[in-house]
């Protein structure tokens, strides 16, 4: 029969091989924390998306004419 020693003063190596027998695996479980996306966070995708349900908004000419007029402050 081994003699009893209190654990603090066993050496490093022995404590470290004591704490890996007692640590276990997770198994399935996967420990990451996960959160759920804020829905009230602005997403410049879906601020987007508008744009593609207008098929005018995709010709060259509207997008011109567009950014012609939005730079011409004084113009009426």
């Amino acid at each position: 029969m081994e003699k009893f020693i209190p654990y603090e003063k066993l050496s490093k190596k022995q404590q470290q091989k004591i704490n890996k027998s007692k640590r276990g695996t997770w198994g399935d479980i996967n420990p990451v924390t996960r959160k759920s996306e804020n829905s009230k966070a602005y997403k410049r995708k879906r601020a987007q998306a508008w744009k593609k349900d207008i098929p005018e908004l995709r010709s060259n000419e509207y997008q011109s004419a567009f950014v012609y007029k939005s730079l011409c402050v004084g113009c009426s």
